[in-house]
């Protein structure tokens, strides 16, 4: 059950409550003073607090333990007890903060009432902290990297914003926590983020759940209304039917919209954010998309770049899923060691960031190791991964290798794996140099030595 802290400087009243809330099943810890009730708070926030107004030989008086307690353990409810003089104060104390006050000498199960509410209260409030931490956790930004950087500061100018936005880029790439990063640093942070997935909804139930409907005088808000002042994000909008298409481009154009079923006109004021994988230009040439829904959403385009464009950050990545997966889904927290870091880099990541969120956690499955995760724990269950990266080794076992003298199977292998890792940065020389471990000029060197022919960028 719960744990509620009772403070109050008369023995028998202290008694009193805390034997009514034993019989209820709840952890009752008792307080005479202003100093043991900190101590309690303190040590452990209790779910409820029971607080009288007026303690004597105290060094605080209830008004003062409330103002604390809204400071610092603002999501704990407070109900005020207080004799009858004292009963200005107590509709101050409820102004400031309190959740209720009830004036002694008090009615058992008037007090049971305003407990269970209280308590009630405690559950909702942090539950709605449990979600919102949670939302902030999915919104947030993991990187380092050059493509990353670039990114994060267009993200970061769109803040003050209210234009809608439009977010391409390949699936499982992180269009969705970029959208979530722009509402919860928005000026609609306080507000929902509702998600339209596109491509999961049947058309035929797509204008009821956007629109809401009504039913004999009954109304049932849609997508829409339950986002005003908020964010709604229409994930993989391609996938939007062309009916839905025009009916939302009419909201965009007039602001209202009626529910289905009905004839009350509805405004509304959430911002639009919208995503997709596919080529909306190719889409409209087909006819599967309205160009002028397009240029609607389109105000502000963004660009998410693949895994492979940010090959430098999967250690940061790698990292952030492995305490992530260990703090929320209780597996082990394991360390990468520095082979499986470059394996990793190594390998071909079609399905993006949420490949590599399912790689990592499959690892910590079914690694063999209790502290870390190797390089033979990634190829053993990455699946298809495994071959994709195969495919871009030269096979060591094969005549190719077997007949040439020592210095021509160098040189064959130091021009295959500079022409790999130069290929995976971009051809930009800095940042294959440091990768490999090799100064800019020596790598010019190198690949003049080796006839290696590609567009270098010397950055």
């Amino acid at each position: 059950m719960s744990y509620v802290l009772v403070v109050d400087d008369e023995k028998d009243i202290r008694d009193l409550i805390s034997q009514i809330l034993f019989e209820e099943g709840h952890t009752v810890k008792l307080a005479h003073n202003s100093n043991s009730a900190m101590d309690y708070i303190n040590s452990e926030e209790p779910d409820l607090i029971i607080l009288d107004i007026w303690l004597k030989d105290s060094e605080m008086d209830g008004i003062e333990i409330l103002k604390s307690v809204k400071q610092n353990n603002p999501l704990c409810p407070v109900v005020v007890i207080s004799g009858h003089g004292n009963i200005e104060i107590a509709v101050a104390a409820v102004k400031q903060g309190a959740y209720d006050f009830i004036e002694k000498p008090f009615n058992t199960d008037q007090l049971l009432l305003v407990i269970n509410r209280a308590l009630e209260t405690s559950r909702l409030r942090k539950e709605v902290f449990s979600l919102q931490n949670k939302e902030i956790n999915e919104s947030k930004m993991i990187g380092g990297s050059g493509a990353f950087k670039i990114l994060k500061q267009k993200l970061d100018k769109l803040m003050k914003s209210n234009g809608r936005i439009l977010i391409s880029g390949p699936s499982g790439s992180g269009k969705e926590i970029a959208a979530r990063y722009i509402h919860q640093h928005s000026q609609r942070a306080n507000n929902r983020f509702l998600t339209v997935a596109c491509a999961s909804i049947q058309s035929e139930k797509m204008e009821e759940l956007l629109f809401g409907q009504e039913i004999d005088g009954k109304v049932s808000p849609g997508l829409f209304e339950q986002a005003h002042g908020g964010t709604l994000f229409f994930d993989e909008v391609a996938e939007l039917p062309i009916g839905t298409q025009a009916k939302i481009l009419r909201i965009l154009v007039d602001q209202v919209f009626t529910r289905v079923g009905g004839n009350n006109i509805v405004r509304v004021n959430c911002r639009i954010i919208s995503s997709t994988s596919k080529d909306l230009a190719y889409e409209i040439d087909n006819g599967n998309f309205k160009e002028e829904l397009f240029h609607r959403f389109n105000v502000v385009p963004i660009r998410i770049p693949s895994l492979e464009e940010r090959i430098l950050d999967i250690p940061l990545l790698s990292a952030y899923f492995i305490e992530w997966l260990a703090g929320n889904e209780g597996l082990p927290n394991k360390q990468l060691t520095e082979v499986a870091v470059r394996k990793l880099q190594n390998m071909s990541w079609p399905g993006n960031i949420r490949q590599l969120k399912n790689t990592i956690e499959r690892a910590l499955i079914l690694g063999s190791s209790k502290t870390v995760i190797n390089a033979d724990d990634i190829f053993e269950f990455v699946g298809t991964e495994k071959s994709n990266f195969q495919s871009n080794v030269l096979d060591f076992n094969s005549e190719f290798f077997i007949e040439k003298s020592l210095r021509s199977a160098r040189e064959e292998f130091e021009r295959a794996y500079l022409t790999f890792q130069i290929s995976k940065f971009g051809g930009n020389v800095s940042k294959t140099a440091s990768y490999v471990g090799m100064e800019r000029s020596a790598l010019h060197r190198k690949m003049k030595l080796l006839n290696i022919e590609t567009t270098l960028k010397d950055k």
